[in-house]
């Protein structure tokens, strides 16, 4: 089963995730905030060690040899943070208005977050694409989604006549999301070495923290009876619509990259980083963000199920790319 899992770019980790969902599910007074191990008072700060191990880790020599392809990076932003949305507000007009209020918000925030940045540079590089390219604007995502995800999904509340109170919601999001990063590329000079011989273990913290925030999601969401009326069906449809959202992106930024006339390992890039999202930024922002919202849970469950299909279907086609070259 790990050999199959990895053959698609996938690993234990998605068990976990499985796993972590499975337990709130059974034992919510366990999992949920106020319950018996009290796990809310580590998810509302282990947001930042998530934060502070990425600028731990992150390296600023890759970043700026990426950084001199402008048409790249213009178009892969535009692509996450305004092409993304703009399908996501289609969707939401053609029948998303339809579904729950808090899972059609899930759908909408899903399309607001930053592109993630491990699966896109390992997928670029099995491709054989710009590697220093997706490195660059993977990162650069990280850092902007911090400011125009909160942005977008406050315009899509108000639609519905709800405000996010976007002031101390960015402030939290700086301090919880932003500073650490400031301040992991700050001390890693004075750690990198350190890090990168426990490196393992840093890995392993940043998902405990965010099997954590998943957990403690789903648990409030049951407690709160969030997931009475939301079954199988649900997920399903969840997944239909993760499917559909990613290939209508994936080809948008394929004409795109086409009519642009990318080079072959640009046009890797752009597709890889402009049709992908973040679960590993998606849920610590979703706990600053929709922390008191008992339907948290459904709100992330379509992170979640993008992030595990995206990993499949990117990764079959970052092998057919390098079987191209064979």
């Amino acid at each position: 089963m790990f050999n199959t899992l990895k053959r698609y770019g996938l690993d234990g980790f998605i068990l976990a995730l499985l796993g972590a969902v499975l337990l709130a599910s059974l034992w919510p007074n366990l999992l949920r905030s106020g319950g018996l191990i009290h796990i809310d008072v580590f998810t509302t700060y282990g947001v930042a060690i998530v934060f502070l191990l990425y600028g731990l880790t992150l390296s600023p020599t890759k970043m700026r040899q990426g950084i001199l392809n402008w048409r790249l990076h213009v178009v892969v932003q535009l692509a996450t943070f305004l092409l993304f949305p703009l399908v996501g507000i289609a969707f939401y007009w053609l029948g998303g208005s339809r579904l729950d209020p808090a899972l059609a918000l899930g759908v909408f925030y899903l399309c607001a977050l930053p592109s993630t940045v491990s699966s896109s540079v390992a997928m670029t590089s099995i491709a054989h694409g710009n590697v220093p390219g997706a490195i660059f604007n993977a990162s650069l995502s990280s850092l902007i989604g911090v400011f125009i995800t909160p942005l977008w999904v406050n315009a899509f509340l108000h639609t519905q006549g709800v405000n996010l109170p976007l002031g101390p919601v960015i402030l939290k999001i700086v301090l919880l999301v932003l500073l650490p990063i400031v301040i992991g590329q700050i001390l890693r000079p004075f750690v990198l070495r350190w890090i990168e011989a426990h490196i393992t273990a840093a890995k392993l913290l940043d998902r405990a923290t965010i099997l954590a925030i998943v957990a403690n999601s789903f648990a409030d969401s049951v407690a709160e009876g969030v997931w009475a009326a939301h079954g199988l069906s649900t997920l399903l449809l969840i997944a239909a619509i993760s499917v559909l959202l990613f290939w209508v992106m994936f080809a948008l930024m394929s004409g795109l990259a086409h009519m642009l006339g990318f080079s072959r390992e640009d046009r890797i890039t752009a597709l890889f980083c402009g049709s992908k999202k973040s679960l590993a930024s998606g849920v610590p922002m979703a706990r600053i963000m929709f922390g008191t919202n008992p339907a948290l849970g459904l709100i992330i469950a379509p992170i979640m199920i993008f992030h595990l299909l995206q990993l499949v279907m990117v990764s079959m086609i970052a092998r057919r790319f390098a079987k191209d070259l064979a």
